[in-house]
């Protein structure tokens, strides 16, 4: 069932001289349960890609459609609801707030949402990311791959129907970056979670399903490694 659908995606920055065409007429659509890896040089596009995906950042022309809604036709407080709600963001600079604890940061985008806390996910979520007896811990006393781990947690938190992760591992050494693809990998299957993923880390593309890989804002190529 496809749950992400991009069409004719095109976000051009600048005017003129100074004009930058970051995606060029980007077409593609993500099934349910899928775990899409987007792999491109520097400067292909791909993160732009993600924030357009993700309701963050409007594209100049074309449409996004999440479980069949369209995405830009909402207005600005529907977009907001949107990004809490059916989006799980999760950037390489894990992007904590510094006053909240783990578990804060965790529950935010459903506090945030106004609703009440699903204790047992949290608690379920905290087991599985080795968050154990740090809940009361803030960004500062943890390591880089705890506080992605947080990060994980909180876009997992609201059972999104979609993930999306900018280089998830990129400010992370080998042994974290492992151990953060094995947990995203854990979700995908677990919880059927979708997820589309921006890397530079071939070790996280041959271990989706699918690879798209960008160039000059276009897609080159589109390959399933596994169904």
């Amino acid at each position: 069932m496809e749950i992400l659908k991009a069409e004719h995606l095109t976000k051009i920055y600048g005017s003129g001289e100074n004009q930058v065409r970051a995606l060029d007429d980007v077409s593609f659509s993500v099934e349910k349960g899928e775990f899409l890896a987007i792999i491109g040089p520097s400067g292909s596009g791909k993160s732009t890609l993600l924030h357009v995906l993700g309701g963050v950042d409007v594209p100049t022309s074309g449409k996004v459609f999440m479980e069949g809604t369209d995405v830009y036709a909402q207005n600005e407080s529907q977009l907001a609801v949107f990004r809490r709600r059916q989006v799980g963001l999760i950037y390489q600079f894990y992007n904590l707030i510094p006053v909240l604890n783990v578990t804060e940061n965790m529950t935010l985008p459903v506090l945030m949402d106004s609703r009440e806390v699903n204790q047992e996910r949290l608690e379920e979520l905290l087991n599985i990311l080795s968050l154990k007896g740090r809940e009361g811990h803030l960004p500062n006393q943890l390591s880089g791959g705890q506080q992605q781990r947080v990060s994980i947690g909180r876009a997992l938190m609201n059972a999104p129907a979609v993930v999306l992760a900018d280089e998830p591992t990129g400010n992370l050494d080998s042994k974290n970056s492992q151990e953060i693809v094995e947990l995203l990998k854990y979700s995908n299957e677990a919880y059927k979670q979708t997820l589309v993923v921006i890397t530079h880390d071939e070790n996280i593309a041959l271990q989706a399903n699918r690879v798209i890989a960008l160039e000059d804002g276009k897609i080159i190529r589109d390959e399933v490694l596994r169904s």
